[in-house]
């Protein structure tokens, strides 16, 4: 009898959700997804320190208008995701602080700023997504970025209006969540189990899926943020899926077949009729999704503390020097 993992391969490309790049080496996925937690997570790991003395070592090496400390934090992103990119085949996701989601012009310069430090090191833009938070400043920052050829990926997405917008801004990919969505049902509704069949979470994402190859977007659908492997095995034959190293060893673990749920065969029927949004419709409609709304701003909010979290980490125990123009937002 086989496993999960390898059944879920034959229809889905699997990609680690994680910095520990030691697992991502277990596991084999195609691509890797970092996030300001995920990097949070690894750089406090003594394994990674010399990534950490690398980065404070370039950026003292710079002189810059932005802060020393918020070059050297976005380095330490860039250099987990050099280390990725040496053990996945594909891409690597590397995000834009959580800080500049309102700021299109800030997380413009921040996106060049990582792409150029990739190509610094030999890496050609194709193997990076530039990760954006799908707010309406966020969509727009994709729109322009991806006319530039630097490909994105619009997460923190917890709704179809958010989709949508994503892919009528041409989005390289979107990373609908799935366990944060029944992290709220069970809440709302109040069950400590919620069947897959039920999950609307994984609803979500079927919806999605099927509105995009039903109208022809090339955008792919990477599901995201998963809380158990039956969320996972709901979802096979979505174009990706973005797993934790907890639930890739589960499902590893675990025999058993996995068929194959999504299919473009069945978004001719499924897919509803084409919605276009401006930014007056987009506002209108994420506002009138509580849950949506709810878990958009407290991703942001979450992301930006665990980046100043590792902003503190980093002036704790280690030396950087500070010049007179840094600022921690």
């Amino acid at each position: 009898m086989t496993n999960k993992l390898k059944e879920l391969k034959k229809h889905t490309v699997v990609v680690a959700d994680t910095g520990d790049f030691e697992s991502i080496k277990k596991y084999q996925p195609q691509d890797a997804t970092t996030n300001p937690s995920l990097i949070l997570k690894a750089a406090q790991d003594p394994r990674y320190k010399h990534l950490i003395e690398e980065a404070i070592q370039w950026a003292s090496k710079r002189t810059s208008q932005e802060s020393i400390l918020n070059l050297v934090v976005h380095k330490i992103f860039v250099n987990f995701g050099l280390e990725i990119l040496k053990v996945v085949p594909g891409r690597v996701s590397t995000e834009v602080d959580a800080r500049l989601s309102f700021d299109k012009e800030g997380s413009l310069n921040l996106a060049h700023q990582y792409i150029a430090m990739y190509e610094e090191a030999g890496i050609s833009k194709k193997r990076i997504l530039i990760k954006l938070a799908s707010t309406w400043e966020g969509i727009q920052t994709c729109k322009e970025l991806e006319k530039e050829g630097i490909c994105c990926n619009m997460t923190l997405m917890f709704n179809k209006t958010q989709a949508i917008a994503a892919a009528e801004a041409q989005a390289t990919l979107v990373s609908p969540f799935v366990g944060r969505i029944m992290d709220y049902q069970k809440k709302a509704e109040g069950r400590d189990c919620i069947p897959s069949d039920e999950d609307k979470g994984v609803l979500s994402v079927r919806d999605i899926y099927h509105y995009y190859k039903k109208h022809g977007y090339a955008t792919e659908i990477m599901g995201a943020s998963f809380r158990n492997i039956d969320e996972i095995t709901a979802l096979c034959g979505c174009d990706l899926l973005t797993i934790s190293p907890d639930l890739l060893e589960k499902l590893e673990s675990t025999e058993g077949t996995v068929p194959k749920v999504l299919s473009i065969e069945n978004a001719e029927k499924m897919g509803g009729e084409k919605i276009h949004l401006d930014e007056k419709r987009f506002r209108w409609e994420l506002n009138e999704d509580p849950m949506a709304t709810e878990k958009l701003s407290e991703g942001i909010r979450n992301f930006a503390k665990d980046t100043r979290t590792l902003e503190n980490f980093l002036l704790k125990n280690f030396t950087i020097r500070h010049t007179s123009s840094t600022k921690i937002l």
